[in-house]
């Protein structure tokens, strides 16, 4: 039996946020299943890597952005990054046959790179042209192809062997990486970075226990919960339908 959810993808970054909480404190519970991870004491080294140099230096850059940086400043960059994944969103869209996500997506692309200043206003959504999110790895995860067993990528965190293929793929569609500027290019990946990581500032205290299991737990949650446009298994069975 499955279970249908009509939850409207979140529009900003710290929207996102919460999300991830919710889905942290779901799969935290005795019931959720666990991630196959056949590769953890590699990826645990890792994940203290990856933590050593967000706490060093990520998360304090992050912190000096969003108290210096005036928040409709922020809420602009944001729209700006935000624009420019919506090209990926809108392949993945045809490469799913969603063609209703396709028109939503393309109007939204088209509207915002024009009326809204090249994406840093989002005109679109007050049209009702609301951001749906798609990428590669889901793509192939909506095409049968299994996850993998989980991995963490050095820089990029929390993954598995099928959304490291599609994190290629979602590279390879970013208008970003042909800009002729090197410089220019390195620049806007590291405001994206910064940008993205601002926006889970509030998370880092709410995180409990071994932060390892809870991040990993979460992220695959999360990403089934993606593949799948929220329709999930239900383990009481017909008892769901009461």
């Amino acid at each position: 039996m499955k279970i249908s959810s009509q939850i409207q993808f979140p529009r900003t970054i710290g929207q996102s946020a919460v999300l991830l909480l919710l889905f942290c404190v779901f799969v935290t519970s005795p019931a959720a299943g666990q991630a196959d991870d056949p590769w953890r004491e590699a990826n645990e080294r890792l994940f203290r890597l990856n933590d050593y140099f967000d706490q060093l230096i990520v998360r304090p850059v992050a912190t000096s952005y969003t108290l210096f940086i005036p928040r409709v400043a922020r809420q602009g960059i944001g729209n700006f990054f935000s624009n420019i994944d919506d090209i990926n969103v809108l392949v993945n869209d045809l490469l799913q046959l969603k063609l209703g996500a396709a028109m939503n997506d393309s109007g939204r692309l088209l509207v915002n790179s024009t009326l809204g200043v090249g994406g840093i206003l989002d005109v679109a959504s007050g049209f009702g042209l609301y951001k749906n999110e798609e990428d590669f790895g889901q793509t192939l995860g909506r095409w049968g192809v299994a996850t993998g067993p989980y991995i963490m990528l050095p820089v990029f965190g929390a993954s598995n062997v099928r959304d490291s293929f599609g994190l290629v793929l979602d590279t390879l569609f970013n208008p970003i990486q042909y800009h002729s500027d090197e410089s220019l290019r390195l620049t806007m990946f590291l405001v994206r970075e910064m940008e993205a990581r601002s926006g889970l500032l509030a998370l880092d205290e709410l995180i409990t226990g071994d932060r390892y299991l809870f991040l990993r737990e979460a992220y695959s949650q999360r990403r089934e919960y993606l593949v799948t446009d929220g329709q999930l298994e239900d383990e009481f069975g017909d008892f769901g339908s009461f």
